[in-house]
C-alpha cells in the first residue's frame, strides 16, 4: 500500500489507473479508524480495482474547537489497517495541501442539512460537503463508501451531489456494532470505562421503541425519557424523520421510510454518541 500526501502525486497514480480502466473506489475517514471503517475498505476492495482512502481531520467541519483538538489521531495504526484489509492508496494530507486558501463555498440543502446536527452545529454540514466535494474532485471516484451511522451525513452527500452532478455512486454500508450494541465510532476511544458500559443502553432502548405500538410524538417521549433515567445519558435531541429528506414527521403514514435519528451526550466530560434506528 502507498501512503501518499499530495494531490499532484495522487492524481498522477490515479490519471494511469484510469487510462488502463481500472476502477477507483473511495472511503473518506478522518482516522482513528476502527472495525466500521474497515467494512467500508473491504466492501469498496472488493467491488473496485483501486480502493483510495482518505485520512483527513477536517478542521471546516468542527464548529467546537476543543471537539476538533481531543479527536483521535492514530495515523500509523489506521495505516496498518488499511494495509490489512487490502486498500492499494492511503491519502493522508496536511491542511495546508487541502485547503491552501480558505474554502469560501457555501452549501444549502433545506432541510436535510438544516435539522438535527445541522440546527445544533453550525457550519458542520457545510464543512462536510467542502471536503468531500474537494476529495470527489481529486480522485472523481466511480463509487464512495459511507457508513450509514452518520445516517444524515450521507442524506447531505447525496443532495450534493445532485447538486454539482458528480458522477459517483453513494454506496451506504450498515452501521457495525460492538457485540453489546453501541455503534461504533472513534470517539468511543474517548469514553471511560463506566462511560462504555452505559453507552449501549442507547441502542438497547431504541429496539425497545419499535414494539411498542405508541403514537409517532410518544415513541419520540418514551425514548427520550427512558434514555435520561439512566446517569450518565442525556439526550440532545431524538427526531423521527423522513428517511430521504429529513424532515420531521407526525404520524407513522406520513413517509414510506421512518427513521429515528439520536444524538446523546454520555460521561462527565461528556462524548456526543450518535445513532439512529429504521422503523420503516
Amino acid at each position: 500500500m502507498q501512503v501518499i500526501n499530495t494531490i499532484a502525486q495522487l492524481q498522477d497514480i490515479l490519471v494511469s489507473e484510469r487510462a488502463k480502466g481500472m476502477s477507483i473506489g473511495l472511503v473518506p475517514t478522518m482516522g482513528a479508524l476502527h472495525e466500521g471503517h474497515a467494512s467500508l475498505v473491504r466492501k469498496s476492495v472488493s467491488e473496485n480495482d483501486i480502493t483510495v482512502v482518505s485520512i483527513f481531520l477536517n478542521p471546516t467541519q468542527f464548529n467546537d474547537p476543543k471537539d476538533l483538538e481531543r479527536y483521535p489521531r492514530t495515523l500509523e495504526s489506521d495505516c496498518a489497517i488499511l494495509e490489512e484489509c487490502g486498500a492499494q492508496i492511503a491519502f493522508a494530507p496536511s491542511v495546508g495541501e487541502i485547503y491552501p486558501e480558505p474554502d469560501t463555498r457555501r452549501f444549502s440543502y433545506p432541510p436535510t442539512d438544516s435539522v438535527m446536527e445541522g440546527a445544533r452545529r453550525p457550519g458542520h454540514f457545510n464543512g462536510v460537503c467542502q471536503i468531500v466535494s474537494k476529495l470527489f474532485m481529486i480522485t472523481d471516484p466511480d463509487r464512495a463508501y459511507f457508513g450509514e451511522k452518520d445516517y444524515q451525513q450521507i442524506a447531505v452527500i447525496r443532495r450534493m451531489v445532485e447538486d454539482l452532478k458528480f458522477r459517483v455512486d453513494i454506496i451506504p454500508c450498515p452501521v457495525i456494532r460492538e457485540a453489546d450494541g453501541l455503534a461504533m465510532s472513534s470517539r468511543n476511544t474517548l469514553l471511560a470505562p463506566d462511560e462504555k458500559a452505559i453507552a449501549p443502553n442507547i441502542y438497547r432502548i431504541l429496539k425497545e421503541s419499535k414494539s411498542l405500538g405508541l403514537t409517532v410524538s410518544e415513541t419520540r417521549e418514551w425514548v427520550v425519557c427512558n434514555i435520561n433515567e439512566i446517569p450518565g445519558l442525556e439526550v440532545e435531541y431524538y427526531s423521527i424523520v423522513d428517511g430521504d429528506t429529513l424532515a420531521d414527521i407526525e404520524d407513522w403514514s406520513d413517509s414510506a421510510s421512518v427513521v429515528g435519528c439520536i444524538t446523546v451526550y454520555c460521561g462527565k466530560t461528556p462524548i456526543r454518541l450518535i445513532d439512529h434506528i429504521r422503523y420503516k
